[in-house]
């Protein structure tokens, strides 16, 4: 399979490389921006689970439009995993579980607060959609807890989702913290993912709520709760954002788009730095086959 088999398949991939992006996902982000105007009036802003940065660069490029001193502009990314230098942005290698990074935070703001929190992170899938579908709402939820830490009231939370049967129970959790809560799915995410990202405006938490990173809010002991009957039943709002007349995510494209005279093939703007995969990749280049094994596995 040729290097360009990806750009033909994937416009958003071919896309993030051509404008500059370090991945697709940037295409979301601004796409939830087009259609919620998330970006309005904000100076903070923290980015979980950031690698490889492509969440990060967009706020870089856009929060500093709100301001003539862009001094005035933080941005704070957080992952487990290293991630390259971006201007402006202060990187956390840290766990979103843990207090200390929570603390972090706030240290980097100097005693002030988030006008907006977002996580594009998500569990590696296996494939059971059961349990993709309860990991990542774990994920989501720690991602609130720490959101309950460093962000202001009034502010906004982004996060990705898995859609399943649990929507309504996470939605009914958001909804204590967040005066309005949207299900969206951009039009740069594949319609055959189950993903979509929750837009939470207006953050106004319980009276008397104090923040902390001892307990996830959603539990199996909890599912129960999740078959709302009679008045408490409800249906979470949801929406598709971007342009509809936009590139679709799931179609195949000649390399030469509209408009175009030419395709050239371009390489990822930012190649992981430690990715988890580089321990068995070295492991295979060193494999040596003996002959007769070779003969063997060719039978």
């Amino acid at each position: 399979m040729g290097k360009t088999s990806k750009d033909k398949r994937d416009i958003y991939y071919r896309l993030a490389k051509e404008e500059g992006w370090r991945a697709r996902s940037a295409f979301k982000l601004l796409q939830i921006n087009e259609e919620f105007n998330i970006f309005e009036g904000v100076l903070r802003a923290v980015d979980l689970c950031a690698a490889p940065g492509s969440w990060s660069q967009v706020l870089s490029k856009k929060l500093r439009q709100n301001t003539d001193n862009t001094d005035n502009v933080k941005i704070v990314a957080v992952d487990l995993q290293a991630m390259a230098a971006l201007p402006g942005v202060k990187q956390i290698q840290g766990d979103i579980t843990k207090v200390s990074t929570a603390n972090e935070i706030i240290k980097e703001f100097e005693g002030l607060e988030a006008d907006l929190v977002v996580c594009d992170g998500a569990p590696d899938v296996t494939g059971l959609h059961d349990i993709d579908e309860y990991v990542q709402s774990q994920l989501l939820l720690a991602a609130l807890n720490i959101t309950t830490h460093v962000l202001k009231t009034g502010g906004v939370f982004v996060a990705k989702i898995f859609r399943g049967k649990d929507v309504t129970l996470l939605y009914s959790q958001l909804k204590q913290f967040f005066e309005f809560v949207t299900v969206s799915k951009p039009r740069s995410s594949r319609n055959s993912s189950i993903e979509a990202f929750v837009i939470c405006q207006n953050y106004k938490p319980p009276p008397s709520y104090v923040p902390t990173m001892v307990n996830p809010l959603l539990d199996h002991k909890y599912c129960d709760f999740n078959e709302f009957t009679g008045p408490n039943r409800f249906i979470v709002p949801f929406n598709a954002c971007g342009d509809l007349s936009a590139y679709d995510s799931d179609t195949s494209y000649s390399l030469l788009l509209e408009g175009q005279s030419s395709y050239q093939y371009r390489e990822p703007v930012q190649s992981p730095i430690d990715p988890p995969y580089k321990d068995i990749i070295e492991r295979t280049k060193n494999l040596k086959i003996k002959p007769n094994e070779e003969v063997a596995n060719k039978e």
